[in-house]
């Protein structure tokens, strides 16, 4: 500052507009270093060290980036400039190196969180991490770091010892326990949630016990906000995602694809082996041809090689048409624009029972959004119940008031 002042002074300026001068100057002298400091740790120096790591495919030093532990150490560097300087400011001295500090010691235990987070990843590539985890202990200590920061934070502001102001939060704790119940639940149930990232702002959730089942639109200390689907707005308390069962639909957001899983049902009795007649109508249909040519040929050549006598249809290997008709459905699928084709496809028979036997379509739809998923399903179920009776199937439904009148009219006219 004298410096400055002494300069100005030989520049032949007021001496009223000295000092005011002389604080503008050094400020900005001070913020320049500032910039051009983080200017060069974030641009240079981190990006340097990026490029070894990723050059040498250092696996701890990309974790390191992925959690961004080098960008926070950057903002060491304008706090530590800040501090040295304080002493140019003789009446803000004091203020100046108490803020410094505790934005020091912020970004101190804000590192310290990103390296548990950093060493929890490193331990998660071990196989000993898939029997022996150690997230939950992590999360542990990632609360005590915390809790530690803002006490020794809240005592350099106040410039009293953290011991004083352990004992006086100790005599008090009973009656915040007491009085503040639910915004403590809601304070450790966000610490939980947010470092664990059970919910986001946006995610689609449901929670049955509460009745709601949609966008989370605000997270609070002690409630989280959810828009439903009919537009009405669901709170429910923060720790109640902690003790409850819910299901979030981020994951399936997040895939790209989402679920169609649903059963054909279809009529037992319809169910026979193919005649010569039905697998040569199979062959005219795109989907089936070179599958039916295949199939055929491969059924031949078995029944051959172990002498089977295909006068009884009971002997040997043949084809069914409820097994045509899978075969069919696994090709149409694999050739529906709506289909995701990367992901799991599969057409299956599960258990018969008194509806029937089911025949269920497990694969995802390439959309997310509710409609297109909707519409991608429905179109898919439309054409198998139309395509249906062209194998010889009956779909399977109980009988209806029609179908019971006209039973009754086939009795009357025996």
């Amino acid at each position: 500052m004298n410096f400055i002042r002494n300069r100005l002074l030989g520049y032949g300026v007021d001496d009223t507009l000295v000092d005011p001068l002389s604080f503008v100057i050094l400020v900005t002298v001070i913020t320049l270093l500032c910039i051009i400091a983080n200017f060069i740790t974030k641009h240079m120096i981190i990006r340097f060290i990026a490029h070894i790591v990723k050059k040498h495919k250092i696996q701890w030093g990309n974790i390191l980036l992925e959690r961004k532990v080098l960008r926070r150490l950057s903002h060491f560097v304008p706090a530590l400039i800040i501090y040295y300087f304080a002493a140019t400011f003789p009446t803000y001295q004091k203020v100046i190196e108490t803020l410094a500090l505790t934005y020091i010691m912020i970004v101190a235990f804000s590192v310290i969180n990103r390296l548990l987070s950093v060493f929890n990843d490193i331990y998660q590539t071990y196989e000993i991490a898939k029997t022996k985890p150690i997230k939950g202990y992590v999360q542990v200590a990632k609360i005590i770091v915390v809790i530690v920061g803002a006490i020794l934070v809240i005592a350099n502001l106040m410039g009293e010892s953290p011991i004083i102001l352990l004992s006086g939060i100790g005599a008090l704790s009973a009656v915040f326990m007491l009085v503040f119940k639910d915004s403590l639940l809601g304070l450790v149930a966000g610490i939980q949630l947010s470092a664990t990232e059970m919910v986001r702002m946006g995610d689609w959730i449901e929670v049955p016990n509460y009745g709601a089942n949609g966008d989370i639109i605000d997270i609070s200390l002690n409630t989280v906000a959810v828009r439903n689907f009919d537009q009405t707005v669901t709170m429910i308390p923060s720790y109640a995602l902690i003790s409850d069962h819910f299901i979030n639909w981020r994951g399936m957001q997040e895939s790209g694809g989402r679920r169609i899983k649903r059963a054909l049902y279809i009529d037992m009795s319809s169910i026979q082996f193919c005649t010569e007649e039905m697998i040569e109508h199979y062959k005219q249909i795109n989907f089936l041809s070179e599958y039916i040519v295949e199939r055929k040929r491969e059924i031949e050549e078995y029944n051959v090689t172990n002498k089977i006598d295909r006068n009884n249809l009971v002997n040997g290997r043949a084809m069914t048409n409820i097994g045509v008709f899978r075969a069919y459905i696994s090709e149409y699928l694999r050739r529906h624009p709506g289909i995701h084709q990367e992901k799991t496809l599969m057409v299956r028979q599960l258990a018969p029972g008194e509806n029937g036997l089911p025949i269920e379509i497990y694969a995802f739809a390439n959309s997310v959004q509710w409609t297109v998923y909707e519409t991608v399903q429905a179109d898919i179920f439309d054409h198998l119940f139309a395509v249906a009776g062209e194998f010889g199937l009956h779909v399977f439904q109980n009988p209806t008031g029609s179908d019971l009148k006209a039973l009754s009219h086939e009795v009357k006219g025996e």
